[in-house]
């Protein structure tokens, strides 16, 4: 393994300048366990406060047997205070009443009137920049390159290469044109080896799609 750069299987990617590890910043791949989780290779996430369990830090209505999944693609990017809140902290709200009666008189909740059909999941795709504080309600749907700033609240579709900002979230603007945009997720760069993006390191950071033509 090339001595420049984490492979993605490190937990703390982050040198600092005394030699150690940034222990508030972690690859999630390596330290996500969590049976519904799926995350792709060098998504990171950051703390202030490093927990000891971050699937529950940033999901903490995912359960183990939640129906639905977070499902997280590559190169993402997750500041500290992000909270994923998945469809099983949902409760219904059709009826009278949103209260959770199936806690009440014992026995399993599925099934119960009081309890929710089963959400959807909820899917962040590449490159993803989630600023500090910002909550991803049940089953949004993020597009790859997308911008979220920090203290938004987002719901329902985001489409790719979005600047998203406030609560209730919305689309500021696009990054991009349409047509870089569609040429950008032809590309897929984060499929492409590392070394091949390490080399492409000036072009994928220029903004100049002739570059990377090449």
């Amino acid at each position: 393994m090339h001595d420049s750069y984490p492979a993605p299987d490190t937990v703390h990617p982050v040198p600092l300048p005394d030699g150690s590890r940034h222990e508030g910043t972690v690859f999630l791949k390596p330290v996500i366990t969590h049976p519904r989780w799926q995350v792709g290779e060098y998504s990171y996430a950051s703390a202030h406060k490093p927990p000891q369990d971050w699937a529950f830090h940033l999901a903490p209505y995912l359960y183990d047997f939640s129906p639905e999944k977070l499902i997280i693609g590559k190169f993402c990017q997750i500041a500290d205070g992000v909270q994923f809140i998945t469809a099983s902290a949902n409760h219904r709200y059709d009826g009278f009443t949103s209260y959770p009666l199936a806690i009440f008189g014992g026995g399993p909740a599925a099934g119960r009137p009081s309890m929710p059909d089963p959400g959807p999941d909820t899917v962040i795709g590449h490159d993803v920049w989630l600023g500090q504080g910002v909550r991803v309600l049940p089953g949004s749907r993020i597009g790859s390159g997308c911008i979220i700033g920090s203290g938004a609240v987002v719901s329902g579709d985001i489409p790719p290469y979005s600047i998203v900002a406030g609560n209730p979230a919305r689309v500021v603007r696009k990054r991009f044109s349409e047509d870089v945009i569609g040429q950008l997720l032809d590309l897929s760069w984060w499929d492409w080896p590392i070394e091949r993006i390490l080399k492409e390191e000036a072009a994928l950071c220029s903004g100049k799609l002739d570059l990377l033509d090449r």
